[in-house]
This record gives structure tokens, C-alpha cells and sequence, in this order.
């Protein structure tokens, strides 16, 4: 939503921020990094503050984690390094996303320690994961979503009785847990990954299912459950708003948000449109 709209949003650590009373409960099983919550706003200074309001142990979210919210204030962006990637090789972006993404990271290479051109290898394989992921665990939260709400009769009777063998649970969640073991090792060396939010800029309701590839990048990252800031970085032609995911280390929110706030300085705060 922030890169269709422009603004800067934040995607924290999974196990950061409680889920405790929203609809998307907690205790998903391998699906629970995938229902992280977290704001959006017109600033990066304005998430950077909502960050620490919202995150910690609440006492009923059993996957939270006790820790520190690190102000971005004190990272040294001297020392940061960056990878980059304009094209994950499953869905290729527009031009004008691949010149963002570009920019982005020229723009940080004079500030940071270095900054080189690498994607990741295990991300090719985020469609299959995700969909494995996805129809075999979200079926059922669906379907415990639906009851909840009273909407059962809307469901498939087909869908309704489907079930999975114990051991596709099993296979799907050693295969989650493989592909964050893979991405970590990348991380090893490199403290942001810089790429695009979607393969393109916002696009027609309704149209989502029809380019289901075109979002594989934010796919890999609810995926490994790191911390993930979007801030605008461009334009398209028809003057749409076109935003770059800058991905850090988990428990490491602080570390993109100070690179947020330089790309959000050095390529334009959030327009106020005409009234």
C-alpha cells in the first residue's frame, strides 16, 4: 500500500509487534511471520516514532520477543553494507522501477561503506514456497477466519472438507525453514538489501490475481520475516508513485529507517496533493 500510494510504511521483525486483538490472530503455525503488522505515514520520522509505541511484549502474543527498538539516530551509516537488485528473475519491473532502484543505490553508495549488485539465490524460488506455504496452512485460518465472522455459507462445500496428509505440514515447514537459513547466510555479509517493492506501480482493483508474480518481492520477505521500510524513490510516467523496499537484518528496523530518512531527504518527502 505505501508504494501504490506513495508514503513510507514499515514492515517490522516478526515477533516484534503484538497482534493481540486484531483480526489476523496470532499462533499460525509457519505462516506467522506472514501476519506482522505495522504503520504507515507520510514521513520515515513519523514511523520511527510509532515504531517503539507499538512494539514489545503485550503478555498474550506467545511470539513476541523482548527487544530493544534501537533509535536510528545512532547508526552509522559510514559503516553500513549495501547489496542491490533491480530484477529477482521472476517477474521483471518497469523501466522507470529499475531506474528507482538504481538511483537509490547510487545515491547511498557515496554514504555508506560499500555498495555492490547482488541478488540473492534462494529468492527464485519464492513463488513455489509461497504458494506451498499458502494453501496448505492459510486454508484452515481462512476457513477459522470465515467461521468467526459468520460467513461459512460463502464458503465452498468442496473447499470446506479439504485436508492435507501431516506429512505436506511437515515438508512445507522444513522447506520455510531451509529457504530463511539460505537468505540469512546472504545477510551474513551485507546489512541492507535494496529492491524494488513490485514488479510495477499501482495497478487496476481487481487485477492483483492476473499478476501474481509482480509480487514476489515483498513475497520473499513475509516470507523470512525480516524488517523491511518502503519510501517513495520515483514516478511513473502516468505519475504514479513508485517505492523501493530497503531490507534489513532481523531486529535491525533502526538501520533502515536511517537509510530511509536519506533517500526520503534526497528524493522528496510525501507531495501534498492539490486540494
Amino acid at each position: 500500500p505505501a508504494h501504490c500510494c506513495g508514503i513510507v510504511g514499515i514492515r517490522p521483525t516478526s515477533g516484534r509487534v503484538p497482534r493481540t486483538g486484531h483480526i489476523v490472530p496470532y499462533g499460525l503455525g509457519p505462516i506467522d511471520s506472514l501476519t506482522t503488522l505495522g504503520p504507515m505515514a507520510r514521513k520515515v520520522e513519523d514511523l520511527s516514532l510509532c515504531l517503539p509505541i507499538i512494539s514489545g511484549v503485550d503478555w498474550q502474543d506467545p511470539a513476541i520477543i523482548p527487544m530493544p527498538v534501537t533509535d536510528p539516530e545512532s547508526v552509522d551509516l559510514e559503516a553500513l553494507r549495501i547489496a542491490f537488485f533491480t530484477d529477482n528473475g521472476i517477474a521483471t519491473p518497469t523501466p522507470e522501477t529499475i531506474e528507482a532502484v538504481q538511483r537509490t543505490a547510487k545515491l547511498l553508495s557515496a554514504i555508506v561503506a560499500t555498495a555492490e549488485e547482488a541478488c540473492p539465490a534462494p529468492i527464485a524460488r519464492t513463488p513455489e514456497i509461497f504458494d506451498r506455504l499458502w494453501s496448505t496452512y492459510a486454508h484452515s485460518w481462512r476457513q477459522k477466519l470465515l467461521l468467526k465472522a459468520g460467513t461459512i455459507d460463502h464458503i465452498d462445500p468442496a473447499e470446506r472438507k479439504k485436508v492435507f496428509p501431516a506429512m505436506s505440514l511437515v515438508d512445507v515447514a522444513e522447506e520455510v525453514g531451509r529457504f530463511r537459513s539460505e537468505m540469512l547466510g546472504f545477510m551474513a555479509n551485507t546489512d541492507i538489501l535494496i529492491c524494488p517493492v513490485n514488479a510495477y506501480p499501482a495497478m487496476p482493483h481487481g487485477s492483483e490475481d492476473a499478476n501474481m508474480p509482480a509480487f514476489s518481492y515483498t513475497m520473499t520477505f513475509n516470507l523470512t520475516g525480516w524488517p523491511v521500510v518502503v519510501v517513495r524513490a520515483g514516478t511513473s510516467p502516468e505519475g504514479l508513485p513508485i517505492g523501493v523496499q530497503i531490507v534489513a537484518r532481523p531486529w535491525c528496523e533502526h538501520e533502515a529507517l536511517a537509510l530511509a530518512q536519506q533517500i526520503e531527504s534526497a528524493l522528496g518527502e510525501w507531495p501534498q496533493p492539490p486540494l
